[in-house]
């Protein structure tokens, strides 16, 4: 349904709460929502459209807003699918609409969908009067794609940023304070490690550019809108952008017949009486998105997995090929696990730890199931990992 934002301005998009998978890799428990916004003045300006799914209902928000009014302006912060699907269907209900969009986003656009478009390019600093109100513009390129831009309206003081600042997060309500605002915070960070982490070191200079910017409102396309804890969300992502951590490792593995979870555990006891938090993991797909989110602020992460076939478990294999993309660069890391007849893992992990980005420590393998010495070995194994990582050697 449709929501009144302010005097002028709509929420028009729609809520998706049957996908289980964002983009067929992130899980979204919680769902998603195709934030869209409609702002009335002399001209009518649409922001970003909807997923293709939900596109129907979409359109019927779009035109229960204008009753017959002509739409005059489209604005593309962002081609990818989940703002762009309903794109044709909306060119085609408002053929007089110009389109307003990056000269990457154009390019993007064609290859989508064609050359069926009436297009304007805007750049950086360039305006567009609605009557009473401007808009401005500012390209944020890959943030996370070349196209991405975020558009600002002076007069309402609002900052419609576009994938920055959300999350996958639906809710009956549409604000900040009217939510649990915790289940937000938890939200982005979890949409900013998986989503935005190989991009971080752009970060702090966007942040720089909104805090410079008299706000009232930021409307991302995913997830509540920001307008009571704006300075709150506006930090994490200074900080979450400069790569900084708390005293926490990570330990993430998976196993067979329990000789590899059994060291885990050991190596968790070593890392607690060192001092340092420590959260453990034994890897499913579904947990993918939450283990990145911890490992955003974590100081280190051990990665656990026997040798099957010569090689890690195909599950760990999947989780360390995630964490190449994502370049999670500043942490410390090693591989640990059991092996058999022949070893294969540890060679295989370590290489794609190397090739995430990570600073690579010396693991820990025995051979078969862990004999109680070795267990007390892990202990230890944990405990001078915590140290290494704790003084940063």
């Amino acid at each position: 349904c449709v929501r009144k934002l302010t005097n002028d301005l709509y929420w028009v998009g729609a809520d998706d709460r049957r996908l289980a998978l964002f983009e067929n890799i992130h899980p979204i428990p919680r769902g998603v929502s195709y934030n869209s916004y409609l702002l009335l003045d002399e001209k009518a300006v649409l922001f970003d459209t909807a997923d293709w799914s939900v596109c129907k209902q979409f359109l019927e928000n779009v035109e229960g807003v204008l009753k017959g009014r002509k739409l005059d302006y489209l604005i593309i912060n962002h081609v990818e699918p989940d703002h762009s699907g309903s794109l044709p269907a909306l060119a085609q209900a408002c053929p007089n609409a110009t389109f307003l969009i990056t000269v990457q986003g154009a390019n993007e656009l064609k290859e989508h969908y064609g050359d069926i478009f009436k297009t304007q390019i805007v750049k950086k600093g360039d305006t567009v009067s609605l009557g009473k109100r401007t808009l401005a513009f500012q390209p944020i390129p890959m943030l996370h794609w070349p196209d991405s831009m975020v558009t600002y309206c002076p007069e309402e003081q609002i900052l419609f940023s576009s994938d920055a600042f959300g999350q996958h997060y639906c809710c009956s309500k549409l604000f900040d304070d009217e939510t649990e605002v915790e289940n937000m915070f938890f939200e982005a960070q979890k949409y900013f490690a998986n989503i935005l982490m190989p991009y971080r070191k752009l970060v702090p200079n966007t942040v720089k550019l909104v805090r410079s910017l008299p706000l009232k409102m930021i409307c991302s396309c995913h997830g509540c809108i920001w307008r009571s804890h704006i300075d709150d969300i506006l930090s994490r992502y200074e900080s979450w952008g400069k790569g900084e951590t708390v005293d926490r490792v990570l330990v993430v593995f998976d196993t067979m017949w329990g000789g590899t979870a059994a060291m885990a555990r050991a190596m968790i006891k070593g890392i607690e009486k060192q001092g340092m938090r420590v959260k453990l993991y034994r890897y499913e797909s579904s947990l993918k998105a939450d283990i990145v989110s911890d490992l955003l602020t974590a100081k280190g992460i051990l990665i656990g997995s026997p040798t099957q076939n010569s090689g890690m478990m195909p599950t760990i294999g999947g989780f360390l090929t995630y964490l190449k993309g994502l370049k999670p660069t500043g942490k410390k890391a090693a591989a640990f696990g059991t092996y058999g007849w022949a070893g294969g893992a540890e060679k295989d992990m370590e290489a794609m730890i190397k090739e995430s980005g990570m600073e690579l420590l010396p693991g820990y393998n025995v051979k078969w199931r862990p004999l109680p010495a070795e267990l007390e070995a892990a202990e230890q194994y944990g405990y001078d990992f915590a140290e290494k990582v704790s003084k940063g050697e």
